[in-house]
Formats: structure tokens, sequence, C-alpha cells
């Protein structure tokens, strides 16, 4: 039963940003994928031989001894061309670093931005990758090993972040290159932060960071062929989905300013943008956003964006709002505009750019002098002094639109609710389908999965998009966490396999994500059990209870439990935030081992539930629902607290052909019931024929042995 207490008012929308968010502890420079955000990569410690040898290489390796296509010896054009760039004069550079990331630090970029996969050949969405003189290296982590080794040529050297003697991306260049190198960024592409780490720590050897901010040296190679920037016509977000219109958004993120002493924030995340305006775009695969930056003043808001993109509906709604509209291109000159007149700045320095902080930082030198940094709701001199003056300040703190993003309110939980139950209609037809075609010996391949079940989604009401890339996975390419099959080089579908399908949709009232793991023969016993402890960690998730304010990490081992009884793990997080018709993937949130990320979790988030187990080269299993946080209601109150717990959101079945029962406490078994029983109730009224009775079929109570 959904909690009608979710509503919120503009006066409470921000109230929470003053709570500490996402302290990240990052390998720097690596993006990620998020669901699982920026952080360690975890990678299990036995003492001894475990059951089960989950991965077998623990050192870095060139990925030439793990390739065997013979077309990767071919010499790198790519690379030979950019090296060639290092010698220019107004660039003269001896190393070159391509993060994944575009300008807003997105997880899924347009294509025109894809420069890392260009130059490197891999298409993960988590990596960096760096060339030198005469090395060119990538890092990814856990989730990409076995992709990134079938993907990199010859010519690159693979490492595996978070692996035992693998250096980190400073490390490396530290040992690689003479000391007083010159090692070139493009500063969009890496947040303040990151670029700050960065430059400190490769100046243990006298390393300069050189800032090309006329020239992308990926994009100078890439002209002929390079895709055009994205110009797809953004829309208006109903607000009967949004539940809050954007003049009372703004009214409570103009408080916010105002309480921690600044006059202004640059806002870059473009899930923030489009929430925070109640607009959607179509530039980025799979997220309803734009690019555009926004920058919110006391008594205006200007929205950097390209204008053909802006119908006149949008137009008018922009006007209606007292919102300007300027191009994307100007926003460091919007920057140094308001240091010229100055405004105190909030930047959020784990998202906004190094070229947006430096322009500001270098405005303020230019026309007020050396600029003071503002904490908390002080402004401070470089001295200590607090400063009571007028004057250019920056404000570095955590966007306070992420966490009122996050929350969702009782519009944004009714639209996850509908959609999530379409979305269950539309994989019970798939189901079908497939379940069908394999019983009368057809060959299918994994993208005639993908495409299936685009055809059948594409059917509901309300569909825009794939919330991701489908993966549809058989057998092996299962324990590729992230794997995406390509029409020319993808598996079959085996029968006698296990097949794993994580995919999801975006709807105009919300967004899901669910991963199951099916078997169309007989598993075997060994398989039956990791599905059964994936499940049993599932089940302790989601009927997890835990105090206010705790956040996400502490219920972490909850799902991994019943694999470390047998010595197992996975190397994901546990559960990703969620956006209400938004991105996919959304913080500042999570469930994971990353005990850095304190952010709590709060009545009104969505977080993925889906622990897994991979056996590289033989299997992979993931189990995936998402949940939304509820209050929950208990016998006590201990310390004067309240207490959470969660709401299911995804009513798909669970194979139980894969659950061996004997491990299953009653109470296990009577949640796969319960559960199931929910299943039918909420999706059958959305069927008919053989879909319904394929439902039907798959939810039937099972008894205890």
């Amino acid at each position: 039963m959904m909690e009608s207490a979710v509503s919120f008012s503009a006066t409470k929308l921000f109230s929470h940003s003053s709570l500490q968010l996402h302290a990240r502890i990052c390998f720097p420079f690596l993006s990620s994928s998020t669901p699982f955000h920026r952080g360690f990569i975890f990678i299990p410690r036995f003492r001894g031989q475990p059951t089960r040898q989950i991965c077998a290489s623990i050192t870095a390796k060139p990925s030439s001894e793990l390739r065997r296509n013979p077309e990767s010896s071919e010499p790198d054009h790519k690379l030979s061309a950019l090296r060639e760039l290092f010698s220019r004069p107004n660039i003269n550079i001896d190393a070159y670093i391509i993060p994944s990331q575009d300008a807003h630090q997105s997880e899924f970029i347009a294509e025109c931005y894809a420069r890392r996969s260009y130059i490197s050949g891999f298409t993960g969405s988590a990596g960096t990758a760096i060339v030198t003189k005469d090395k060119a290296a990538l890092w990814t982590d856990g989730r990409y090993f076995l992709q990134a080794e079938q993907q990199l040529t010859s010519g690159w050297i693979l490492m595996r972040a978070g692996n035992l003697g693998v250096p980190t991306t400073s490390e490396w260049l530290n040992n690689v290159l003479v000391p007083g190198s010159r090692i070139g960024i493009d500063p969009f592409l890496f947040s303040s932060n990151a670029a700050d780490e960065l430059k400190e720590a490769v100046s243990e050897k006298s390393h300069e960071l050189v800032y090309l901010y006329d020239i992308n040296l990926v994009d100078e190679i890439w002209k002929p062929s390079r895709p055009k920037p994205p110009k797809k016509h953004i829309r208006v977000h109903d607000l009967k989905y949004a539940g809050l219109d954007v003049s009372s958004k703004l009214s409570s993120l103009r408080a916010e300013l105002n309480d921690a002493g600044s006059s202004a924030i640059v806002i870059s995340m473009l899930d923030e943008i489009a929430w925070l305006l109640n607009l959607r775009g179509s530039d980025v695969p799979h997220s309803p956003v734009m690019y555009a930056y926004l920058v919110v003043e006391i008594d205006e808001a200007k929205l950097l964006t390209d204008d053909a993109k802006i119908t006149p509906e949008v137009m008018k709604y922009l006007k209606n709002s007292g919102i300007e509209l300027r191009p994307y291109e100007s926003i460091l000159a919007e920057v140094e505009s308001l240091a010229a007149k100055g405004t105190s700045l909030w930047l959020d320095s784990s998202s906004v750019s190094a070229a947006i902080t430096d322009t500001y930082k270098s405005s303020c030198n230019k026309y007020m002098g050396t600029a003071g940094v503002a904490s908390k709701n002080k402004r401070v001199l470089p001295n200590g002094i607090e400063d009571q003056s007028y004057g250019s300040t920056a404000v570095y703190k955590s966007s306070p639109v992420s966490l009122a993003k996050a929350i969702k309110n009782e519009a944004e939980l009714q639209g996850m609710c509908g959609s999530h139950l379409r979305d269950a209609a539309a994989l019970a037809q798939f189901w079908t389908w497939l379940e069908n075609e394999i019983c009368n010996g057809a060959i299918l391949t994994e993208v005639d999965a993908v495409d299936k079940l685009l055809e059948f989604r594409s059917r509901q009401d309300g569909f825009v998009d794939t919330s991701f890339d489908t993966i549809s996975a058989s057998g092996a390419n299962g324990a590729i966490i992230h794997y995406k099959p390509e029409p020319n080089s993808c598996s079959t579908i085996d029968p006698e396999k296990l097949f794993l399908l994580d995919s999801g949709a975006q709807y105009i009232d919300g967004t899901t994500d669910v991963t199951r793991t099916v078997h169309f023969g007989q598993p075997t016993s060994w398989q039956k059990e990791c599905f059964t402890r994936v499940l049993q960690g599932h089940i302790a998730l989601d009927q997890a209870i835990f105090p206010e304010n705790y956040p996400g990490f502490v219920l972490d081992a909850f799902a991994r439990s019943s694999l470390w009884k047998i010595g197992l793990d996975y190397r994901h997080g546990t559960g990703h935030g969620v956006g209400a018709a938004l991105n996919v993937h959304e913080g500042p949130q999570s469930i994971s081992f990353r005990f850095g990320n304190m952010t709590p979790l709060l009545k009104g988030m969505v977080v993925s539930n889906e622990p897994g187990y991979y056996e590289d080269h033989s299997f992979g299993i993931r189990i995936e629902n998402l949940l939304y946080v509820k209050e929950a209601d208990t016998p006590n109150r201990f310390g004067g607290i309240g207490y959470f717990g969660f709401e299911k959101l995804t009513f798909v079945p669970i194979q139980t052909k894969l659950v061996d029962f004997s491990l299953l406490s009653a109470a296990e078994i009577d949640w796969l019931n319960v559960y199931h029983e929910q299943v039918w109730e909420k999706v059958s009224p959305l069927l008919d024929g053989a879909a319904r009775q394929w439902l039907w079929d798959n939810t039937r109570p099972v008894v205890e042995p």
C-alpha cells in the first residue's frame, strides 16, 4: 500500500540537504555505471581456496595475453594519430587522459561524446584511458574485466582496477613518466574534485596537469566521422507526473541558497536540471534528459542549451516560469559574469567540471582579488577570517537538488507504481513468447530476445525508451556483469544454460529496472544452490527494517550473507537509486559495501535490490526488484526514532525451478508465495490469453518440502 504522506510542501523540499552527502571514497577518474556509484572496486579475499574460483587472476596483464583475435596485433592508427598531436606547440604534453564522462559527469552519454570508447574500442560504461608517447592503458572495474579482455587490442594494457598489484591511474603515471612531465586533460570532462586529486597525486613526481580548454585531442582525430551533437526537442514533463511545479522547486532552492550564504548556483548534472525545471529531453540514450546547464540566482534563472531544441510550447513555458534562454557554449562566460558582479557561487565540486570552477576562481582573482571560500554559512578569507563584506566567494557543497530529487513525492511514486505494472505485463508477454519459442526448438540469439522485448514494451501506454542497454546473456555471457549483445558476435540462447535478462524502460510516468535469471532445461544442483543463495539475499534485503537516518551501506551485508556462508560474493553494489521518469541510476543514495557514502535512506527514495553471483566463463545469476523506502510499523521506537522498511515496485515472477527449497526457511518460502500472489493480483488484470496463463502457471504457491 502506498504511503500518502510522501508528498512535500515547497518549503520542505530541500530541507535534508544539510545532511552529509556522498562522502565518496573513490578511485580517481574511474566513472561508474552506477548502478554502482563511484567507489572502491570490491575484490573478495579468501583464506584458502573457495569452493569455486570466481576470479582466476588478481594481477594486471596486457590484454594481448588474454585475446585470441588475430587482428589485435595490427597497428593502432588512432593511437598513432593521437600521439602526433602531443608535440604541437600549443599542446606539448607527454600523456593524455580520456575519461568516460561528458561535461556533465553523465553515465550514459551521447554518441558524439563517447571519446574513451572511440579511442580504445572498449564500450563499457566505466573506465579511464591514458595514452603516453609509447604506452596506452585502460582502467575499469570488476563488472567489465571480461568485456575489456575481449575488446581491447594488443596495443592496450588492461588495468583491473582494485585487484592486488594494479596501480591507480596516478600511480601508473608517476611510474612511467619521467619527473616533470606534462599531463593533458580536457577540463570539461573532469569534476573539480577529480582534477584536484589528480593534480595533487602527480605533483609527487613534479608533473604538471595541463588544462586544454580549446581542444579535445580525441575529437581532433575523430573529426571526419564524429557524430553530430544531438538536437532533439525538449518537452514539458506534465505536472500530474512531476507532483510539484517549477516555481515551487525554484523557491525552495533559493531559500537553500540564502541559508548557505550564497546568491547563485551552477547546476550541471542533467537529471537535476530536468527534475528542477520539469523538463525532459532525448539527447542521451536511455535517459530523458537534455544537454544543458542551469544558473539559478536569487532573482533570475538561465537555461543554457541549444535553442534548436526549444519548441514554441517550451519557450512559452520557460518564459512563464521566469527562465531565460542562453547558448549552451556560453557557460564559462556566464560564470565569469557572475564573478564580475560579486556573486557568491554555490558549486558542487563533485559534479561541476574543473573548467567551471577554474574559470570562477580566475575570474574572481581578476575582478575582486584573491577569492575566499565559503564554508557552511560563513564567508572565509584565505587567512581564515570570516568575511562580512560583499564579494565573490565560492560555496563548495553537494548540490541540494540531488537529495530533493531522490525523495519521490506522492505523484512520482504513483507514476512509478503504474509504470512498473505495465512493464510487468510486457515482461509476462515476452517470457510467454520466449519460452514457447525455445520449447518449439527455435534458434534465437540474445539480440533476437532484446528486439522482441522492445517490441512488447513499446506497445505499453506511455513507453518512451529503454532505460539502459538490455543485458540478454546466455551461459558464460551472464558472467559479464554489464554484457551487451551485438548482432554480429552475440550467442544463441542455449536451452541447457542459464539465461540472464536485465532490462528496463523509460515511461512518461516512471522508470523501471528488473533482472530475472531462468533455465529452460534442467539446472545443475550447483546452479540451484547459487540461485537460491542469491534469492535468500534478495529476500533478506526486501524484508529489512532499519532505523531512520541510517545509510545504505549498513544493509549491504543482508544481501551477501547467504553467499558469504559458503565463501562466495559478487563484485558490485547491491542497490542503486532510481529516478522517477529520469535516470535509471541515481544518487546520492545507494546500498553498497562502499562505506564512504553516508547518505541516509529516506522515505520516498527508490532503490534497487539486486544481489548476484557470477562464475567467469560459466554463468551469471542476478535477481533484481525496485523498492521504495516507507515507514515501518514497529512495536517499539528505541531512542524515540522511527524505523523504515521497503515496499516493492517490481512484480515479475521468480522462476521456482531454480530454487533449492531445502535451503530455504519456512519464512523465506512464505515470502516467495506472498510475492507471487501479489504478482498475480496486480498484473493479471493487464493480461489475457497465453500471457495470462503463463502468469498463472508461474505464480502458483510452492509447498515446504
